[in-house]
């Protein structure tokens, strides 16, 4: 499984004003000096292959002399925006060193390479065309994971802070047939809680590309942590598999690995406790989060046959009548998160009532 899960091309939905109003509501909203569109000017491209020699699908893009001091300007603002006050005083030290052009995928996105000329330190920044979809997945994810994400909209232009860590395929190819039996099992648990968290809040399309490896070294040993970092597939697709990265062939490898190392007592211990996270999260974060499933549920996020199949498959699952009556995307998240918070409080003694 895996391609013929995925839709090949999936639609970009438009912002509503609801939303709109929620992502001001939020800061989420600031004024830009310069849109997706405003990239799209370059003159020329270059291609960008890695260190075999593969082609990356990127390509460094060229610009006119009389746009790029423009343009190199506006993205260091972009970036003052992002992670500092907005102001001015820090774009001395900034430089614009790549803007960089991705030629596969829906949103087109464009790398910014920003380097603080002082140090030598550098980040990279994504802008993209605004699609409700993304703009619903990267929310869910920093009310729901254990993740924050920092972005920005401005009328159709999406801004992104880029996630650090191991494209999950490289660490695949490169690095898993080298890890330790006590990593195997770090990271096989990590992909147990991932796959569950994917398929409540139903973030599909989870291939190895779509998500990075995080190592964090503590003082006796290794964690990791597995990042989603494309949103675009946010309960969009129709079924329900394609929600869970196990039934994804790009990760039959760390399918393999978690089959190995884990016995089905602890894998049930770990979805188990990932649905407790997730219902904790969500209570804490209940005003934001109902006011972001209000917006949802008002959006048309995917097509009628696929919310059809979807509701159905997670009724079978559940018997929970709720997926049943739901009519958009938007309803069907909405009972999944309800039927997992419903029995967390109802499993869990130490509940206060």
């Amino acid at each position: 499984m895996g391609d013929e899960l995925v839709s090949k091309k999936k639609k970009i939905f438009p912002i509503t004003p609801a939303l709109s109003d929620y992502l001001v509501t939020q800061g989420r909203t600031i004024k830009m000096p310069i849109f997706y569109d405003d990239l799209l000017r370059f003159s020329g491209t270059m291609e960008i292959y890695d260190d075999n020699g593969q082609d990356t699908l990127w390509v460094n893009c060229i610009y006119a002399p009389q746009d790029i001091e423009e343009i190199n300007q506006s993205l260091k603002r972009v970036y003052s925006i992002l992670h500092a006050d907005g102001s001015d005083s820090i774009l001395p030290y900034l430089t614009i060193d790549s803007i960089c052009y991705c030629t596969f995928g829906n949103t087109r996105p464009f790398r910014v390479k920003v380097r603080n000329i002082i140090n030598d330190n550098y980040i990279f920044l994504y802008i993209k065309r605004a699609d409700a979809s993304r703009i619903y997945g990267l929310e869910l994810e920093h009310l729901l994971s254990p993740n924050l994400i920092n972005f920005l909209v401005y009328r159709d232009t999406l801004i992104e802070e880029h996630i650090i860590g191991i494209p999950g395929d490289v660490f695949i190819e490169q690095n898993l047939k080298d890890l330790s039996q006590q990593d195997q099992r770090a990271l096989a648990k990590e992909f147990v809680k991932f796959n569950e968290r994917c398929f409540i809040r139903l973030l599909a399309d989870m291939r190895s590309y779509n998500y990075v490896i995080v190592i964090t070294q503590d003082f006796d040993r290794v964690q990791y942590r597995i990042r989603a970092i494309d949103f675009d597939q946010q309960s969009y697709e129709g079924n329900s598999k394609v929600y869970k990265p196990q039934f994804l062939k790009e990760n039959n490898a760390l399918v393999e690995m978690t089959l190995e190392v884990l016995p089905r007592e602890s894998i049930d211990q770990y979805i188990k406790e990932e649905r407790s996270l997730l219902a904790k999260r969500a209570t804490s974060e209940s005003e934001r989060l109902f006011d972001l499933m209000r917006c949802m549920q008002e959006d048309t996020l995917s097509l009628p046959e696929k919310v059809r199949q979807l509701k159905t498959d997670l009724y079978d699952l559940t018997k929970d009548v709720n997926f049943k009556k739901s009519k958009r995307m938007g309803h069907v998240v909405q009972a999944a998160l309800d039927f997992v918070i419903r029995n967390y409080n109802s499993e869990n003694p130490f509940i206060i009532r």
